[in-house]
């Protein structure tokens, strides 16, 4: 009989809520703390005490490891410590994000000692963990978004280390430190749950393009596993990737998550034109999970500005189908939920929470708006994945 892999799962809730925890330093150089530019630390008993409202069980946190670590090998949990008792309060599951997006002011993923350095942070935080939650099912995500980071700091001078054409090199560094990490994790706490998060995209050639342009189209798509099959083994196994090392498959999606290669064109998600080339998330979604076998959860998830309810529709339909193809989505994760600015120019805010800032309060930060449309078409989206994982469910009983 198949398992019940929702049964199985090890979240609180499917419907899950991220507080963007950036960390980095932006295109200008500048040091971004989106855990306080947000408000989530100063109103963070508010924020989650909103979520029972949606019944919002299971939470995307960051430890911000730039803050964390400002001194090598010395650390400071405070801040985390801050969070881990609000989670507890109000029974809320938090699942960890390491290395978010930022590192040390001292440290690059090109830096010698990047590696070594991650693995005892993740050695320490298990230490601090542990000691006052022993029995916790503790799930960590060590690096998110190690393609996004490869790209933005190794070929676009987008964050540390600002390169150009270095991309691989950076994704190199970030993965040794990555597969590092997880034995150390494993070794602290052989029970952890690892979730990775990369994006899941689908990029196409232009129409009527030749046979070269759509060996490199393909080339192109297929690079967004390479950090996946390098933690696992498949690729350059000399990092020590092992195919235990891959636990839960996290992927990020947003609504320019597909695109045509040359000219860069973004495939429309509504695909209005009956664009032949565009991909529903759910075969995405199943043909990541019959690559790897392992259960699937969308990380990330988000629409700016007024079509935020379509696209709640749309997850919500997709998911469903995704569910009923057999594929093990374990839960959903609406990133951001409390919304925020721009990383490089922090006045403008993206509209692309559950919450929205209010921009004409001197510190939108602190503000809380609840938008309506958004929030309607999030309980008919729970009710409709509801109701498909109860009739998987029922599926799976044994025949009496």
């Amino acid at each position: 009989m198949p398992n019940d892999f929702f049964a199985d799962s090890p979240f609180q809730t499917f419907w899950m809520g991220g507080f963007e925890c950036t960390d980095q330093l932006n295109a200008f150089g500048n040091r971004v703390d989106f855990l306080t530019q947000t408000g989530h630390l100063q109103l963070l008993d508010e924020d989650y005490a909103r979520l029972g409202d949606f019944q919002v069980g299971t939470v995307r946190e960051g430890i911000r490891w730039s803050q964390v670590e400002k001194t090598a090998y010395t650390y400071d949990w405070s801040t985390v410590q801050v969070l881990l008792d609000a989670g507890q309060r109000h029974g809320i599951q938090q699942v960890w994000d390491l290395c978010h997006f930022g590192y040390p002011d001292d440290l690059t993923p090109l830096h010698p000692m990047f590696a070594r350095r991650f693995a005892a942070l993740c050695r320490a935080f298990i230490d601090f963990y542990r000691s006052q939650r022993p029995d916790d099912v503790l799930i960590v995500t060590p690096i998110n978004e190690v393609s996004f980071m490869s790209w933005l700091g190794g070929d676009v001078r987008g964050t540390s280390p600002y390169c150009v054409g270095q991309g691989w090199e950076v994704k190199l560094g970030l993965m040794r430190a990555y597969i590092e990490g997880v034995a150390a994790l494993r070794e602290a706490d052989p029970t952890i749950r690892i979730l990775t998060t990369e994006p899941l995209i689908h990029i196409v050639p232009r129409p009527n393009a030749g046979p070269a342009e759509v060996r490199r189209a393909k080339d192109f798509h297929i690079n967004q596993f390479q950090s996946v099959d390098m933690l696992c083994g498949r690729l350059c196994p000399e990092l020590g990737g092992r195919p235990e090392y891959l636990d839960m498959l996290g992927f990020n999606y947003y609504y320019d998550n597909q695109w045509q290669l040359d000219p860069h064109h973004i495939l429309p998600w509504a695909n209005d034109f009956n664009d032949p080339r565009f991909r529903p998330l759910s075969h995405l979604l199943k043909r990541a999970y019959q690559r790897y076998g392992r259960p699937v959860v969308l990380t990330e998830t988000s629409h700016p500005g007024i079509d935020r309810p379509l696209w709640l529709d749309m997850i919500a339909e997709e998911a469903t189908t995704a569910i009923r193809a057999g594929v093990p989505l374990l839960g959903v994760c609406l990133y951001p939920i409390i919304d925020r600015p721009d990383w490089d120019h922090l006045t403008p805010w993206h509209n692309a929470g559950l919450w929205d800032a209010d921009i004409s309060s001197p510190v939108p930060g602190l503000t809380r708006q609840l938008h309506e449309p958004s929030a309607e078409a999030l309980r008919e989206a729970q009710a409709r994945v509801a109701q498909a994982i109860k009739r998987k469910s029922r599926a799976l009983l044994p025949i009496s």
